[in-house]
């Protein structure tokens, strides 16, 4: 994706099944489990590099020692510095003689992540501050283990005022700060409820002992039944993990599926991740091993061992999100590497019409690095079309006896797909450059070009994974290709055009900055149609007092007005830079949105190209941005 965009977070957890004793006797390192939580973080740094953190809980510690652990970070590096503290920690100990790397016992007694349940999270700050008290997990502490709660999670919920509203009917006090902590409360509220009744019960009803009520609480509290009662009413999309003080964990995942969460469990260990290939890789594990969370479903390991899974919601019509297949996961799992591949192939014959069917004069790449499987699905199936053309042509000949030596330097020979490394990465953008003017001279040189790659008759075609703002075509991307001094540019997205807003998890929440909603006004300024801008946020502010069930997309007839082809010849002219001495023709070409779904069967989520909304709060946070951009206020919807 060319243009930088923030998205879902990455979650990572790790319970054993048995002792530590046996994965030192077993793999020979006292830290088996904290290497894997590092390596399975690791895997999935693209999630999130605003922040890192990671937790674990060590099970059965004797009264009066510590059994809850956090570590979190937002300086440079995050993931690298929580892991260096930690393991700087251990190796100081191991130097004083306090842990023996040979006695498991030593090390779950003295170092903080020695223990058998750990978490990780990595942040991308979608919302809320970018301060480490922002960064998860989240920790809600207590002296009872069993009212203790630490989470981390991949999710945006859309209606936290509401949450936050029952929260304070339910005489709380809750910091206004994020939707993790608005969730967090609501666990928490939930488990308070669930110790309390079974504290009270075992307290007044059956004459146990104090020192045996925690026993009994732990063993039988239905953390469960704390979650079914927690998430209703969530509404959003979420992948949560996370534990209790007494061992107990748990991940859970929203009804519709919109958020990713794997899973896989043998006799040793159970995992789970934001992404299956980690999984794999971490744990060598095929892919057969390795399982979605169901929808609406909670996995819950007890203190004791004990595995359960179960829906706690209702299951949706599943709408998985697109962006997760288009860009976001990494593309080495098999099944991501092939849709990503077949995006490409779908706009093989559309780019095959716009450049007439001439291969010769036309050069292929891809820009930026994420959208080079997509290159190669568009370029063998470029491949597969020419072939066809000439066994056609070659079956006429043959038919009239006509091959010859011409014909064959003519049809054979020429005009197959020629590809070329037009574009690399070269710098990032450095936040140090604070004036306006030098951050923009500095993003025009994120890429360089490979000179001579392209003639002055040639086309170039360039594949992209989505266009989402158009900022990095217009004020980057499209000067560095140009100084290729091509005929014509053509820039191919992935992904249909962004039209709506986003409340699950991706930073995109500002329709005012989608190139396509800015072209679309722009072509009902033109048309003299402007009422129309009036009238839609009229129908917006009015559905403001509607309950959310009740709400429908009025901005789609902002779209409605055009054709998807007037539309992407606007966005053309938007983002061709004004400064640029390249005369060449520039277009911009999207994928269908019936093709998407064709090559993302699995994953139907797509209500940013759509306006289709999973959820009712989707269509709120929709009319939000609308009235925001009407009445020219900025910040998220």
């Amino acid at each position: 994706m060319s243009d930088p965009l923030h998205h879902e977070c990455g979650v990572a957890m790790i319970r054993l099944l048995k002792p530590q004793s046996h994965f030192k006797e077993k793999y020979g390192s006292p830290l088996w489990a904290f290497n894997k939580l590092f390596l399975l973080m690791e895997k999935q740094h693209n999630r999130g590099q605003d922040g890192a953190g990671i937790g674990s809980v060590k099970l059965n510690v004797q009264p009066g020692l510590p059994y809850m652990f956090r570590e979190r970070s937002i300086k440079v590096n995050p993931l690298a510095r929580v892991f260096r503290k930690s393991l700087n920690q251990y190796n100081s100990l191991v130097e004083k003689g306090v842990i023996d790397p040979e006695h498991p016992a030593s090390i779950k007694h003295h170092f903080d992540f020695g223990g058998e349940v750990f978490l990780g999270h990595l942040r991308y700050g979608t919302s809320g501050g970018y301060s480490e008290s922002s960064c998860h997990p989240f920790f809600r502490k207590n002296n009872w283990p069993t009212k203790n709660l630490m989470l981390a999670g991949n999710f945006n919920m859309t209606n936290t005022p509401e949450l936050n509203d029952k929260l304070i009917s339910m005489g709380q006090h809750p910091i206004f700060d994020t939707d993790t902590q608005t969730i967090l409360e609501e666990i928490g509220f939930e488990l308070d409820h669930e110790h309390d009744r079974l504290y009270k019960y075992y307290r007044d009803s059956n004459g146990v002992k104090g020192s045996e009520i925690a026993q009994k609480v732990s063993s039988e509290l239905d953390i469960i039944e704390v979650l079914r009662k927690a998430s209703d009413g969530w509404d959003g999309g979420y992948g949560i993990a996370g534990f209790i003080g007494n061992g107990d964990s748990f991940v859970i995942r929203d009804p519709w599926a919109i958020r990713p969460l794997f899973y896989f469990k043998d006799d040793e260990v159970f995992a789970c991740a934001s992404e299956r290939a980690p999984l794999m890789t971490v744990f060598d594990k095929s892919i057969d091993d390795v399982q979605e969370v169901p929808a609406g479903a909670i996995i819950t390991i007890k203190g004791s061992g004990e595995y359960q899974k179960k829906t706690i919601r209702e299951p949706q019509e599943k709408k998985s999100c697109s962006f997760e297949r288009i860009y976001f996961s990494r593309g080495n799992d098999q099944d991501i590497y092939a849709e990503r591949k077949q995006l490409g192939a779908a706009l093989a014959k559309p780019i095959f019409e716009v450049i007439e069917g001439n291969l010769e004069d036309t050069v292929f790449s891809f820009i930026p690095n994420t959208a080079e499987i997509a290159f190669k699905g568009m370029i063998q199936e470029l491949r597969v079309i020419r072939r066809k053309q000439v066994k056609e042509a070659i079956l006429e000949k043959a038919r009239s006896g006509e091959i010859t030596e011409q014909f064959i330097d003519e049809m054979i020979m020429h005009n197959w797909p020629r590809s070329e490394k037009v574009a690399n990465k070269d710098i990032k953008l450095r936040t140090f450059i604070s004036q306006e003017g030098s951050r923009q001279e500095l993003a025009s040189h994120v890429y360089d070009i490979t000179y001579g790659t392209v003639a002055p008759k040639d086309t170039l075609v360039c594949v992209d994974d989505s266009i989402v703002r158009g900022t990095t075509l217009r004020k980057s991307v499209i000067k560095i290709l140009s100084r290729l001094n091509p005929k014509k540019i053509i820039i191919v997205s992935t992904a249909p055009q962004i039209r709506y807003p986003d409340c699950y998890g991706i930073d995109m929440s500002q329709i005012e900055k989608f190139i396509a909603f800015e072209a679309a006004v722009s072509l009902l300024k033109d048309a003299g149609e402007e009422r129309l801008l009036r009238e839609v946020y009229e129908d917006c502010k009015a559905q403001q007092t509607l309950p959310k069930d009740m709400l429908v997309n009025h901005v789609g007839r902002i779209y409605d007005a055009f054709t998807p082809e007037q539309i992407s010849a606007r966005i053309s002219k938007l983002v061709r830079p004004t400064d640029a001495d390249w005369t060449g023709e520039l277009q911009v070409v999207y994928q269908t949105v019936e093709d998407l779904h064709s090559s993302l069967p699995n994953h139907t989520g797509d209500w940013y190209f759509t306006g289709d909304y999973p959820t009712p709060g989707g269509f709120k946070v929709l009319n939000n941005a609308y009235i925001n951009f009407y009445e020219n206020k900025s910040g998220r919807s």
